[in-house]
């Protein structure tokens, strides 16, 4: 790959690696899984910006690359090593920056979406980043009409986990 290319690329992961950090919250439970599947989709990243096209824009790209990644490896890893869970140990690590009660609904909503099969979680995920039912429907590539069918059906579902 040329250096032009590979700047290209890091420019843009940099700007957009937040993106990478939500999936990996979605498909992890502890800092170490998040960044061993951070690492993982900055690699197939890479691997496939060669044939990025610029058809759509480069953070829809990179959803549907992260998102593919992340559930290929969660459909791999059903035999995991129990470890502990990063929330049970998170009250031992000080969070100026989010109010309490919010966290805790934070929590609460990651729990419920983590109960999801792999497609809801990633529908959830871009619903709650803003993103219209066309990118939606893009990034996952299914119908806009069956995304939003889909959502208002994991909508009833996340209120009955959330709300039994």
């Amino acid at each position: 790959m040329n250096k032009e290319l590979e700047h290209q690329f890091v420019t843009e992961l940099e700007n957009n690696q937040n993106i990478v950090h939500k999936v990996c919250s979605l498909y992890t439970h502890d800092r170490d899984s998040h960044n061993d599947l951070f690492q993982e989709i900055t690699i197939q990243l890479w691997k496939a910006y060669p044939k990025f096209r610029g058809e759509s824009k480069f953070s829809t790209w990179m959803y549907r690359v992260a998102l593919n990644t992340a559930i290929t490896l969660y459909r791999k890893s059903k035999k995991r090593v129990p470890t502990q869970d990063f929330d049970s140990v998170l009250f031992k690590i000080k969070a100026d920056e989010y109010d309490p009660e919010e966290e805790r609904q934070l929590k609460l909503m990651y729990d419920a979406i983590r109960q999801l099969g792999d497609i809801d979680k990633a529908l959830v995920f871009l619903y709650l980043e803003d993103k219209s039912y066309s990118e939606i429907s893009e990034t996952l590539g299914i119908t806009e009409v069956n995304a939003r069918v889909k959502m208002n059906r994991v909508k009833t579902k996340l209120r009955t986990i959330l709300n039994p």
